[in-house]
């Protein structure tokens, strides 16, 4: 609002009226003074006070560092003490199957500290892979930073990327940067596509190797360069005092015992023709490895039968196991302490001679695979199986055998719950009866059966099948209806039995109810008769239900079934089993095999 002239003339005047004289002359000195000063003096005077406050932001950065360190020192991995975060860092890098090139790289990353105790801590640079040119050159420095830990090296150039000359110069060099550290090897894995490559890297190993425990070469293209079929000198100088795993693959080593002494793991691979090993020579390095736990023979030519190499029954087939199980045949190797075996593609009559020689009391996982016809094999199983076999994984694959000698074996091993049949074609439906509800007077077989495959056995009927699976159920299983049978009608002419009626048993349909509750039906009216009261007859009713339960066990039921390429299963069937087995694989579903899982 606009004041009038009048109005604002007056206001001022009466204002300077009111002003003193005395602070009229004091403003006019502040004048005076402020004129007097320089414009370059209040600039300096300006920068000055900005110069303090910088000094005072940069004291509180500091203070504020100082606060966030404190406050990280309250965390609980910031007080953890450096010998104990290293071997944390160990456990995160080197606890896998293969080397993550980023994974110390990135615990270096996240601080100092982190940095420092990564550096200080050899085992985790222990860990050499050599795949390419780059990975060649990251060996030098992590040979430097691992100074005395034991190392764990392996050497695999992919065939695909490099020329074959190209490729086996990057072998020899990085043999020859490796070469100075024999001394320090752990473990040693060489993949080479020819033998001119393993022997040109192995020449370079003279130097003794006292901590070598696993060692493992592995040829690709076996069937070439027959000029390279022996090492011209032993490799280490033949002193690996530890060494205790060897797999070798087409790479022969002119089966020098010196090498293959005291294993606790063996596998023999890719063999062809001349270069196969003769049963005696697998049989000389398995004395002198008396405490062999996994023997694996894969992909070899077969031999013919060696005279008084295998076990002979003279009574016969079977006729008297168990005296033959009771006397010990000369020249047997024992092997307290073997649990994996392995025969994939060895030749049939190499597997027969060796498992003839063998007693495996401790056996638990054993594979036989595309071997003809195992009859013979399963001679040998059953003869050690009579003293202690406490296998719990069968696999047979691609072979021939006789079902009736299969389930008289399977009789004998009670603890095992992992059974593969593959495309085994004498799989029959009498096979799957055999493995359902047992007679009243025998035991089940392979009560302890959890893991079942069936892949590509096409003989198999659905009934045979359906009635497996519900003779596995619990008894108190909730998979089928229940029905109640009535006793049988007592005679007229009894009036005792008719003051003692049966109680109505309730029995599932599945064959293990029926099996359980069948020494219950055996109570006949003729039996009721001679029962002379009611308490008697509960009284025996109870002790004969409680026989049956002690003398016949309850088999495991299944968790895990596998009908691949199975092409008599429909879907439905699929889905009924869906709802009695865990896991069910079968390719029923649009011709693509998946997991059904509950």
């Amino acid at each position: 609002m606009k004041v009038p002239p009048e109005l604002s003339s007056a206001y001022h005047g009466r204002q300077s009226a009111s002003i003193r004289p005395s602070e009229r002359r004091r403003a006019k000195d502040r004048v005076n003074e402020l004129g007097s000063e320089s414009i370059p003096h209040l600039r300096e005077a300006i920068q000055s006070l900005e110069h303090k406050m910088a000094t005072l932001m940069s004291a509180r950065d500091m203070l504020e560092s100082k606060l966030e360190q404190a406050v990280r020192l309250q965390s609980p991995i910031q007080r953890l003490p450096s010998e104990l975060l290293a071997s944390i860092f160990v456990v995160g890098a080197l606890d896998t199957t293969e080397e993550d090139p980023l994974s110390v790289s990135t615990l270096m990353l996240v601080c100092k500290h982190w940095s420092e105790v990564a550096m200080d801590t050899p085992i985790l640079w222990s860990r050499l892979a050599l795949r390419n040119q780059s990975s060649i050159e990251r060996t030098k420095f992590k040979l430097a930073r691992s100074r005395s830990a034991p190392l764990d090296i392996s050497i695999d150039f992919n065939p695909r990327v490099e020329t074959t000359g190209h490729m086996t110069q990057n072998v020899v060099h990085a043999m020859d940067i490796l070469r100075p550290s024999i001394y320090r090897w752990r473990s040693f894995s060489l993949v080479v596509s020819n033998r001119p490559q393993a022997h040109a890297a192995l020449q370079r190993c003279r130097e003794p190797a006292p901590l070598l425990q696993a060692l493992s070469v592995h040829v690709s293209n076996s069937m070439q360069d027959d000029y390279y079929s022996n090492l011209p000198l032993p490799i280490f100088d033949g002193q690996t005092p530890r060494l205790r795993s060897v797999s070798f693959t087409s790479f022969n080593f002119g089966w020098n015992s010196r090498l293959v002494v005291g294993l606790r793991v063996l596998k023999l691979a890719g063999y062809w023709e001349s270069f196969a090993p003769s049963t005696a020579q697998i049989l000389d390095i398995l004395r002198a490895c008396p405490q062999l736990e996994e023997f694996s023979l894969r992909n070899m030519s077969d031999v013919e039968p060696e005279p008084g190499s295998t076990w002979e029954d003279p009574a016969g087939e079977y006729a008297d196991d168990i005296f033959a199980a009771s006397q010990p045949q000369r020249g047997m190797i024992n092997l307290p302490r073997l649990s994996k075996l392995s025969f994939y593609y060895s030749g049939i009559l190499r597997t027969q001679v060796i498992l003839s020689q063998l007693m495996f009391p401790t056996l638990e996982k054993l594979e036989l695979a595309y071997l003809d016809d195992i009859t013979p094999l399963l001679k040998y199983l059953t003869r050690q199986s009579l003293t202690s076999l406490p296998l719990r994984y069968l696999r047979v694959e691609a072979s021939f055998f006789n079902e009736l000698k299969l389930m008289m074996f399977l009789r004998r091993v009670s603890a095992l719950a992992t059974l593969e049949l593959v495309d085994a074609d004498d799989v029959s439906s009498n096979l799957l009866k055999g493995l359902s509800t047992p007679a009243s007077a025998q035991t089940w077989i392979c009560p302890k059966l959890e893991n079942f495959e069936l892949a590509g056995c096409s003989a198999l009927d659905w009934d045979s099948l359906r009635t497996f699976v519900e003779s596995r159920l619990p008894p108190q299983s909730r998979a089928f209806p229940r029905q109640h049978v009535s006793p049988c009608p007592s005679s007229s002419s009894s009036p005792s039995s008719a003051s003692v009626p049966l109680p109505p048993v309730t029995i599932s349909a599945s064959g293990s109810m029926q099996f359980a509750t069948q020494s219950l039906l055996t109570v006949t009216a003729s039996s009721q008769a001679q029962l002379s009261s009611s308490r008697t007859g509960a009284v025996l009713l109870r002790s004969a239900s409680a026989s049956a339960s002690v003398s016949h066990r309850w088999p495991r039921r299944l968790k895990s079934i596998d009908l691949s390429r199975c092409h008599q299963i429909t879907k439905e069937m699929v889905q009924w089993l869906r709802v009695y087995i865990p896991e069910v694989k079968s390719d029923a579903a649009r011709g693509e095999s998946m997991w059904v899982e509950r």
